[in-house]
């Protein structure tokens, strides 16, 4: 598709294969967005200072760093493009130099063809509006940042926290991403009202035998003894119980956040005032996870 009006909204694809190209389309669909592609990086560029496009998304052929320089290029000319990075291999500093540079996502080989999806639909339907994620300081090894309480920027950082932990295998990052993704929401929902103007901050830490999500949310906190909208305030005999709550309070469907972080890490430990948790799970040198890990085995 070729775009012939400068205000349509338009998706530019640099060098994507068949696959990517299928995806776009697909989400894409009767919507009114022009989608158009160049072969290289330099191609983008020489068109994007021609013309802004909303999104663009980069190659699966170039490396982290040559799409790092194409995004801060970008960024120069439309400060507020939205650039999602593809790219055959990636690392944890490579990653946080994404989210310093304010991408929108990054995704290293193999794709999860479902996750690139969902981001490029984030990207499509949210509004053009700021960032959302204010990185404080990154290293490979600590990465602390502020993130807006809402549900699309909680998607871009679950895909973050993702990538920065890829050397753990498949079901480990699962794992990791699950509890993190349920604790964060838990945050801006409970904590921050999924108020705009409100922001939760995080902490990701990595040494050799364990990573650490720290999660603190602008809310006044709470007891585990005390939360009548979640699980885990219930008897095992009555998981359900707290549904019930959730509808009479208007709540998303949900509540079963603690009981899955505390399922899919190793510890789940909150502050005293009940506005500050972080999630433990344990690694060995092999980049083993859990039992495994802590066993030695």
């Amino acid at each position: 598709m070729t775009n012939s009006v400068n205000s349509q909204k338009a998706i530019l694809l640099v060098d994507a294969n068949p696959e990517i190209a299928a995806l776009i389309a697909g989400v894409v669909g009767s919507l009114p967005w022009a989608v158009e592609t160049v072969s290289s990086n330099e191609a983008a560029l020489a068109l994007i200072k021609a013309r802004r496009f909303d999104i663009v998304i980069t190659s699966e052929k170039t490396c982290a760093e040559e799409d790092l320089d194409l995004l801060r290029r970008i960024r120069r000319v439309h400060p507020h493009t939205r650039v999602i990075i593809l790219t055959p291999g990636g690392t944890p500093a490579t990653v946080a130099a994404a989210i310093r540079e304010s991408a929108f996502s990054y995704f290293s080989a193999p794709f999860v063809l479902d996750q690139v999806k969902m981001l490029v639909q984030t990207a499509l339907e949210t509004p053009a509006w700021d960032d959302g994620i204010e990185l404080k300081s990154a290293t490979p090894s600590w990465i602390r940042l502020f993130a807006r309480c809402d549900h699309a920027t909680a998607d871009r950082l679950v895909q973050f926290v993702s990538e920065i932990a890829k050397d753990l295998s498949l079901d480990g990052r699962a794992d990791l991403s699950t509890a993190f993704r349920e604790m964060l929401l838990n945050a801006m929902e409970h904590g921050g009202r999924f108020d705009l103007n409100e922001y939760v901050e995080l902490s990701y830490l990595r040494s050799q035998r364990a990573i650490s999500c720290r999660i603190r949310d602008p809310g006044k906190g709470f007891s585990l003894d005390e939360i009548p909208h979640s699980a885990v305030a219930y008897p095992p005999e009555t998981p359900w119980a707290h549904t019930e709550h959730r509808e009479a309070q208007g709540l998303r469907p949900g509540g079963y956040g603690i009981l899955l972080a505390r399922s899919f890490v190793d510890e789940v430990i909150y502050n005293e005032q009940g506005n500050e948790v972080i999630l433990i799970k344990y690694v060995d040198k092999e980049g083993r996870e859990g039992a495994a890990a802590r066993a030695g085995l």
